[in-house]
């Protein structure tokens, strides 16, 4: 099991603002705190509060600079947690990546759990030296 922090905040450029993450045109779309989900088939049950993305799940956090894509997404908003499950992968532009059968992100204090499929290991790939 690994747990490490979400992402690095996004990097500034010459002029003291963020650089846009380079992600794809459907990022576009997505204003400041926002992250854009697609999948075969999504749920939000308003009783639990869990919503639910299954098949070909990517979701796309540019705030974070992060694409993620699973076979499951589920967002447990009264706990403020993901959880990805079924081949995960995480990745940032930056090179950065995490692959694991199960990530569990806690958004409050922006930790990340990963779980490797039985037998396996977790793999996750990180720039240490701050460098773009």
């Amino acid at each position: 099991m690994v747990s490490t922090a979400w992402a690095a905040p996004p990097a500034l450029d010459a002029a003291g603002g963020t650089t846009p993450p380079a992600i794809t045109p459907a990022a576009a779309l997505t204003t400041a705190g926002l992250v854009s989900i697609e999948s075969d088939l999504q749920k939000a049950d308003s009783t639990t509060g869990i919503i639910t993305a299954s098949g070909n799940v990517r979701i796309v956090y540019p705030d974070r600079r992060v694409v993620a894509t699973a076979r499951q997404a589920q967002y447990f908003s009264r706990e403020g947690r993901v959880v990805l499950s079924g081949d995960v992968d995480v990745v940032q532009p930056d090179g950065s990546s995490l692959r694991a059968e199960r990530v569990i992100v806690l958004l409050g204090s922006q930790r990340v759990v990963a779980e490797p499929r039985k037998g396996q290991q977790v793999i996750s790939t990180l720039r240490l030296d701050g460098q773009p």
